[in-house]
């Protein structure tokens, strides 16, 4: 799974999960403002998502892409969990037909549970990690070029 698209052409509308295996944080953003809200949890059994809620999801808000983040260990082995999400984003692309890149994740669930103590965040934690993981990738979202 890439980490960011070779070219575009268009700013870019944007699906972004924080993959569980009982909830997937979810959060919308546009790579032209480069700023994401989070949406409603998506339900998941064993990492099984609701694919239903998923492919509204989608009608609704009509992303380019996605974006799945990588829970990496922090000595930069695989955990179990980025090997399930890398999966769940190869399924995304797949039954979806967008795109989908994975970005390092690690600690977001730390900092959205942060954003939630201090009140500068309301919402389930892991839609607020789906956010921040969004959001640290439009940062590194190189600069629009020509497709």
């Amino acid at each position: 799974m890439e980490s960011y698209p070779q070219k575009y052409g268009k700013p870019l509308k944007v699906l972004a999960f924080d993959f569980g295996t009982k909830r997937i944080g979810v959060a919308y953003g546009q790579s032209l403002t480069g700023t994401a809200q989070a949406l409603p949890v998506v339900p998941a059994k064993d990492g099984i998502p609701d694919w239903g809620q998923l492919e509204k999801l989608v009608s609704v808000w009509k992303p380019d892409a996605f974006v799945v983040g990588l829970p990496w260990h922090m000595d930069d082995s695989e955990s179990e969990l980025l090997i399930r999400a890398r999966k769940f984003g190869n399924r995304l692309e797949g039954r979806l037909h967008k795109p989908c890149y994975g970005i390092d994740e690690r600690l977001t669930s730390f900092e959205a549970r942060g954003e939630l103590l201090r009140g500068e965040s309301t919402g389930a934690v892991d839609s607020l990690a789906a956010r921040l993981i969004l959001e640290a990738w439009f940062a590194g979202l190189p600069a629009l070029t020509p497709s």
